[in-house]
């Protein structure tokens, strides 16, 4: 059985197989085409440990286009991990569904479900990853630059789970990411280490750095995130001092030195990480991203219920 739980699990070739069947399923709804009820008769767990927008409509949304018909289930219905164990919450669910998508708190709460569960299990979001969200963003880069290896991906701010994800995605796919953060909110050692190896392995480029302008120079996207993630709110006076200097503005992206692609994987808070004459403006494919994050999970379902 497979699970889509962190990157390391998934080849480069593997996500290139994901990305192609994400741009040609894309491609069936832009035509008016419907797709193959793949998901016909199958029902799908969404458990939701966080508040979700994006995550919930989008694998909503993919489960029906499928064929399949989703079931949300929220924090206050389970307490996975206070009112159930997460080992008795996966036994429990597969022998309901035909796959579970996780929204949590801690990865090993992720982790827990897949070593448990008899069905599939697709991280919709931990705190040490974000691979649905990586590969929407890949996806979107293709898009917009053709051959992901010729891109320079720079990403502002703090090295969260996104940018961990994002960058693990890249190098498996031979491309460049450069990092500029804070240097208490940069990437642990084993984290750099890992990417590294990823760059070394298929002949990508990874840069860290903790000079915002030095990185943004020659970029063909721009990327940023919020400063202050759920769960992390005591923070945010620190946090917010911590940045400054690292707002995606017009000065950072005439730092360029060209026109790159804007991106953010959203929910932006605007003045703070980024400001609204960049996020609305003609360079911006925020809201692209948002829209391939139902594509590239329809292709994860697929590829792990079919």
């Amino acid at each position: 059985m497979r699970h889509f739980i962190q990157l390391d699990d998934w080849s480069g070739d593997a996500l290139r197989d994901l990305l192609d069947l994400a741009a040609s399923l894309k491609q069936e709804r832009a035509r008016g085409q419907a797709h193959d009820p793949i998901l016909h008769d199958k029902h799908i767990a969404l458990v939701f440990q966080k508040p979700s927008l994006r995550t919930r409509v989008s694998f909503e949304v993919a489960v029906s286009q499928l064929g399949g018909t989703a079931i949300r289930i929220g924090r206050e219905e389970i307490g996975m991990g206070e009112r159930e164990s997460v080992a008795d919450v996966a036994r429990l669910l597969s022998r309901y569904v035909d796959g579970i998508m996780a929204r949590v708190f801690g990865h090993d709460e992720v982790v827990g479900l897949a070593r448990c569960a008899t069905v599939p299990v697709i991280n919709g979001l931990s705190d040490y990853e974000h691979p649905c969200q990586a590969l929407a963003d890949v996806m979107t880069i293709i898009e917009r630059c053709g051959d992901v290896r010729t891109a320079r991906v720079v990403y502002i701010g703090d090295a969260n789970n996104v940018a961990r994800s994002l960058g693990q995605a890249l190098l498996k796919l031979g491309g460049t990411f450069v990092i500029a953060a804070p240097a208490a909110y940069s990437f642990d050692a084993a984290t750099r280490t890992l990417l590294e190896n990823e760059a070394a392995a298929h002949g990508g480029t990874f840069e860290s750095l903790n000079d915002p302008i030095a990185a943004a120079r020659g970029a063909d996207v721009l990327y940023t995130d919020t400063w202050v993630s759920m769960g992390q709110e005591s923070e945010m006076a620190v946090r917010l001092a911590a940045f400054q200097g690292y707002q995606l503005n017009v000065d950072l992206v005439a730092a360029a030195g060209g026109d790159p692609w804007i991106m953010h994987c959203l929910p932006a808070h605007r003045g703070y990480e980024i400001t609204d004459d960049v996020a609305d403006s003609r360079s911006s494919v925020i809201f692209d991203q948002a829209e391939n994050r139902l594509h590239a999970q329809k292709a994860v379902l697929v590829r792990l219920l079919s």
